[in-house]
């Protein structure tokens, strides 16, 4: 029989939920009515359908705005401001997917242009790919989901997703709200499993047409080796996102920025801004005001409107990132700030000038720390930016437009901002890693057109 997932608070780890848990059996049932709900065509929903229930979904979302803010500020750590806001925008997503379908089409081929193509007229249309498992991460757990499931639902894809073990609750009450906005459980599914091995076998069943995968590299890339033939797939993972800062940028305008894109829910974002390249005339200036800002921030229980940065997600997750900052510290970095509030929760630091081989300099380091690392010449700054096997978004602060044009065009990323963060994202924009940072385009519309085929129609009008 199947047990239930505990889930944690993740601030002070107190039991808040306990979510039924899926085994094989609901597994395989599960991918079974999604795929037999795909091979009658005769029922797929219509566009208008579709379009009603994502509105509806959208307006049922916005009337348990606080209710979600706080499941995720209790589940996944969040402070509760930041939470509203992931609450907002997941609103707005479905509203996105739905005005997605009036200009999501195919077009015209032109025939005609040899003589073996007269009198013939050609067209593509959209269909649906097939099943789509999704396997999503803790970080935003609602608004993520909704990246994976609204795309599918626009397109007339049933869905199958799997929250992170750690946060399923927002997971399973978008779902509901779906259901009770007119879409038949058929076509939108929660799959609930803490079971790696059970995971991949979701992931790589041949009834699955399309993987959305939103977490770690290993994971990402190993799962993509194991899919079925004729499975396709969008791999997110994460970076460690650069920022150059140009000796012409205003220190007084873009600290805030900056210690926005790095300290954001803890530094818990895949394109969390982590190593800050500065120009040695400004370096002592900018660390002074940067790490000023920091120990301002109101670090504490996330549920409370005050927090600004909140617990990691697993005490582990504490353990790992302060032994990675003892690392850097022990090999010459000099840390600014710091220390630890509690099992879950560290205070935010900065690190100035650790070695280029620590752990800090090399790997995504997902917590409360951004990196300091002077330099002289901006296209050395370039060079050390793009030297890892990772990239996905990077930043360039100045106000010298040479300098802002020069690093936007040789810099290693999918998306450079000129003058922001890392961090910025907006829902319909494409949003995709380089090299191991991941595989395909996420962003809704052009999610949407990843999980949908074109099919070819040709007329032959001979009278």
């Amino acid at each position: 029989m199947p047990l239930n997932l505990k889930v944690y608070q993740a601030f002070d780890r107190e039991l808040i939920a306990e979510v039924p848990a899926d085994d094989a059996a609901a597994l395989d049932h599960k991918l079974s009515v999604a795929a037999k709900a795909f091979a009658d065509r005769d029922a797929w929903l219509p566009a208008h359908q579709r379009m009603a229930i994502l509105r509806k979904a959208s307006e049922l979302l916005e009337e348990n705005r606080d209710r979600f803010a706080m499941m995720i500020a209790r589940e996944g750590g969040k402070p509760l401001t930041d939470a509203v806001i992931e609450v907002t925008r997941a609103i707005d997503g479905l509203v996105n997917a739905a005005d997605e379908l009036r200009n999501f089409g195919g077009k015209e081929i032109p025939m005609g242009l040899t003589a073996a193509s007269t009198n013939r007229w050609a067209f593509t249309t959209k269909e649906p790919m097939g099943v789509v498992a999704a396997i999503s991460a803790f970080n935003h757990p609602l608004n993520l989901v909704i990246h994976q499931i609204a795309p599918a639902i626009a397109v007339g894809c049933p869905v199958i997703i799997k929250p992170a073990a750690t946060t399923p609750v927002s997971c399973v009450e978008i779902a509901k709200l779906l259901w009770q906005a007119g879409l038949d459980e058929r076509w939108c599914q929660t799959f609930v499993t803490e079971d790696n091995a059970l995971a991949e076998a979701f992931a790589t069943d041949h009834r699955v047409a399309f993987l959305s995968f939103i977490g770690s590299a290993k994971v990402g890339w190993y799962l993509k080796s194991k899919l079925s033939p004729g499975t396709r797939c969008a791999l997110e993972h994460g970076g460690a996102a650069p920022v150059i800062v140009d000796r012409s940028a205003n220190l007084d305008v873009i600290v805030g920025a900056i210690v926005k894109g790095g300290y954001y829910h803890a530094g818990q974002v895949c394109v969390s801004a982590q190593r800050l390249f500065v120009h040695e005339d400004i370096l002592t200036a900018f660390t002074d005001t940067l790490a000023a800002k920091v120990g301002t921030l109101r670090v504490g229980d996330p549920t409370l409107k005050e927090t600004e940065v909140g617990p990691l997600i697993l005490p582990r997750e504490t353990e790992r990132v302060a032994s990675w900052i003892k690392e850097a510290v022990d090999a010459g970095a000099r840390q600014l700030g710091g220390g630890r509030m509690s099992e879950t929760t560290l205070l935010p630091s900065v690190l100035l000038d650790p070695p280029e081989d620590a752990r800090v300099s090399r790997l995504e380091v997902f917590g409360p720390l951004t990196c300091v690392y002077r330099y002289s010449e901006l296209d050395e700054a370039i060079r050390i930016a793009n030297a890892l096997p990772y990239a996905f978004q990077a930043s360039i602060f100045s106000s010298d437009m040479a300098v802002a044009l020069r690093a936007a065009k040789r810099l290693d990323a999918s998306a450079v901002l000129v003058n922001d963060h890392t961090a910025f994202r907006t829902d319909w924009m494409p949003f995709a890693g380089r090299r191991q940072s991941g595989y395909g385009v996420g962003g809704i519309p052009w999610t949407m057109e990843e999980m949908a085929d074109d099919k070819m129609i040709v007329f032959n009008h001979v009278s």
